[in-house]
């Protein structure tokens, strides 16, 4: 027997190797391998068997990696769609279904010492008062870890040692798997009473299985209860569910109130977690659990999507607009995408879901590719908050420095929560102190000498920094500037550690703590901030997108934005989606308990229709009104694009290889009719992290098509060695 061998090197081929003998009926489609190749030996993965090669003098596999395959044969499918149809090397896209721990030739397992009682307990004859001590706490637990017992007990490792030696008890290695959850209180939960509108759309998933559905459920709708009872649908059928979060937005909440429901009763089983906050030990236990068949139920962010859950029968996508869905180095796979291709292939349901979908899978439902289902009311008969856009342009602040931070609307009703009890949350999707270093006397700027852009200003580490690459340097007093050096240089702009510091001096009562990426150093604080934040021991919660969904807080009946301007202006046709999708999110924080919610919107830009359409909760107006924008320009999701970037250290190469390109992909224009090619132009961002960019960016109807001519003229291309090309299908960042 012949064995076709994916290579962990990027071959974009595959290798024939012979199967010896002691190894047949043990190596299978998705069994890991190590092969000699040239001098040395690498790890690959079994993509397909065979009865003969065409090839001569074939060598053997080596030796086989872990005792069983670890891609399943579906996922190794759909690996093969994600090199076509994303244009990415096939080895590329078989290391993105496998997590690093995983891949690893020496299994991860950790071993720790247990101790468990001997059938007979022959030696329990004049055991000391202290041993005997020691053998209670052990029968009470049958088997206990050493480490544990002995801190229970507060005895010594020797004591128990006495107890092996009178062959009362036995110490030994045993595997212990580490659960990232295992400190969690998991207190049980029943199944919610459904309104009709929430039982209307779990019939419609429960019927119709093999389905695509987009759930359209305002903030605090009940799209989660919706989605636990279709996920006890499909267990009760013996079959798994998949369940995709956006990696920010992946909670204590989220994963409590599955693990709560499925803990007890006739559909218990483990709920395993898979992101890239836990540990490499965590990653590799969680995963083995899906293999193994005792976890039925995922929880994760993107890649999750690939987790081995056989005969899975349901994938729901939370909040799918999502842009951390999108993988920005390769395969640069789309999560949401990839859902669908997925439940397509194993017959599964699938179901996106959020309060304000993305144009594409909304336009997808209003075509009928998805089926719709609609939340338009928050559960319980809860109010939707209200929400007041204050124009910032009418705002003044003392000294004539332009307007405050604050309108004197939003002062007010933080003040009216805090001597109520109740809680708010401040926006502002900008880190750091000052968005900018100036000098008012020469007119330098601070800016990163590897981007085109200026470095922030972060004042509690007293350092300028890229948020691009991570250039880092620190703040100066006086103008670097040899001919200036004037000391009245100066910050503008604002980020969350500026509203957090202006706030405790407005209300120095109040408990005010920040939430984004510089404040949460250590792998629990996320978990601690929104536990301590829960039990009310924050006043004032302030952050980044990262506090924008996916929380549920009935105390906040307040939620203010900071400058709901932030992302509205940029050069990207999804500028006004996204704003208008930020707004509605934060806003749908406030009002989730027995108090009506306000939300405060302050802007530069009041008329903007993200704008409007957000502050009347009107997802419908919104859609309409940018359909007919998209369509005017040939945008997605009335075309599907991809962007050619190409980058190098010499623009001059760039540009030149830029031009060259668009020559050679000339010919796909003929043959894909409707082919619209923008460029070459500088990327928006020209440089990042010491490269230049040059774009140009394509529009067809026929993606898969595209793509495959694409792979075509680009695997011969001759481009300059310092210059490279990324192709990127189905992009969402354009900057």
């Amino acid at each position: 027997m012949v064995a076709r061998v994916t290579l962990e090197i990027a071959l974009r081929k595959e290798f024939d190797y012979l199967i010896p003998s002691e190894l047949e009926g043990c190596v299978e489609v998705g069994t890991r391998v190590k092969v000699p190749f040239g001098r040395r030996e690498v790890l690959g993965c079994v993509t397909s068997l065979a009865e003969h090669s065409d090839h001569d003098s074939l060598k053997s596999i080596t030796k086989i990696i872990g005792t069983q395959s670890l891609v399943t044969p579906r996922v190794l499918e759909l690996a093969r769609w994600i090199a076509e149809y994303y244009c990415c090397a096939p080895e590329t896209a078989l290391k993105s279904v496998l997590p690093d721990a995983v891949r690893k030739e020496q299994q991860g397992w950790r071993e720790r010492l247990f101790v468990r009682l001997l059938p007979g307990g022959e030696g329990m004859v004049n055991l000391t008062k202290r041993q005997a001590e020691v053998y209670h706490v052990i029968e009470e637990n049958r088997s206990i870890a050493l480490q544990e017992l002995l801190k229970i007990t507060g005895t010594t490792a020797a004591t128990v040692r006495k107890l092996e030696d009178r062959g009362v008890i036995e110490i030994a290695p045993q595997i212990s798997e580490r659960d990232p959850y295992a400190n969690e209180e998991i207190i049980p939960t029943r199944p919610l009473e459904l309104n009709s509108e929430q039982s209307v759309a779990l019939d419609e998933v429960n019927k119709n299985s093999g389905e695509f559905f987009l759930l359209h459920g305002v903030t605090g709708s009940g799209k989660t209860e919706v989605y636990l009872q279709a996920i006890a649908h499909v267990l009760e059928q013996g079959k798994g569910a998949i369940v995709l979060v956006p990696e920010i937005s992946l909670t204590p909440q989220t994963v409590e109130r599955f693990k709560a429901r499925f803990s007890t009763g006739p559909l218990k089983t483990l709920v395993a977690v898979l992101h890239s906050h836990l540990s490499v030990g965590e990653r590799h236990d969680e995963w083995h659990k899906i293999r193994q068949g005792r976890a039925r139920i995922v929880i994760g962010a993107r890649s999750a999507i690939f987790a081995p859950v056989e005969h899975l029968g349901l994938i729901i996508v939370d909040e799918e607009h999502e842009h951390s869905y999108k993988q920005e180095e390769a395969p640069r796979y789309h999560a949401r995408d990839v859902a669908v291709v997925r439940g397509q292939r194993e017959s599964a349901t699938v179901v996106l879901g959020s309060a304000t979908p993305s144009m594409e899978s909304y336009h997808n439902a209003k075509r009928g590719r998805y089926r719709l289902l609609e939340l338009p009311n928050r559960a319980d008969d809860k109010q939707m908050p209200l929400v007041r856009v204050q124009d910032m342009r009418t705002e003044k602040s003392k000294g004539d420095k332009g307007p405050p931070i604050f309108s004197q609307r939003l002062k007010e009703a933080i003040r009216d929560r805090l001597e109520q009890g109740e809680q708010t949350i401040l926006f502002l999707n900008r880190r750091g102190f000052a968005t900018s270093m100036q000098c008012p006397e020469c007119g330098f700027v601070a800016e990163c000498p590897n981007c085109s852009m200026s470095l922030t200003y972060h004042r509690r580490e007293q350092f300028l920094r890229c948020h691009v690459c991570g250039h880092n340097v620190p703040a100066p007093k006086y103008c670097p500037q040899e001919k200036c050096g004037s000391p009245e240089i100066r910050f503008h702009g604002l980020g969350t550690e500026k509203v957090e510091d202006v706030l405790r001096k407005l209300f120095p009562n109040a408990n005010v703590t920040r939430m984004d990426s510089d404040a949460l150093k250590r792998k629990d604080d996320f978990r601690r901030i929104l536990g301590d934040f829960r039990r009310g021991k924050i006043d004032i919660l302030v952050g980044t997108q990262m506090i924008a969904k996916g929380l549920h807080f009935p105390r906040v009946t307040l939620v203010g934005i900071v400058y709901a301007d932030t992302g509205l202006h940029l050069a990207d046709f999804r500028a006004g989606e996204r704003t208008f999708q930020l707004l509605t999110q934060v806003a749908g924080r406030a009002g989730r308990g027995e108090v009506e919610g306000e939300v405060v919107v302050q802007t530069f830009s009041p008329v903007h229709p993200a704008i409007q359409f957000a502050r009347r909760h009107d997802y419908e107006g919104y859609f309409e009104a940018e359909m007919e924008f998209r369509e005017q320009l040939y945008y997605p999701p009335f075309t599907r694009a991809a962007m050619l970037t190409l980058r190098g250290r010499s623009e001059e190469k760039v540009s030149f290889s830029a031009d060259y390109l668009k020559k050679q992909i000339e010919p796909i224009v003929e043959t894909i009719t409707d082919l619209q090619v923008s460029g070459p132009a500088p990327a928006p961002l020209l440089r990042a992290e010491t490269f230049y960019r040059y774009q140009l960016m394509l529009r067809t109807g026929r993606m898969s098509e595209l793509s495959r001519c694409l792979a075509a003229v680009t695997s011969g291309l001759n481009l300059p060695d310092e210059v490279a090309l990324t192709i990127d299908i189905d992009p969402v960042n354009l900057l």
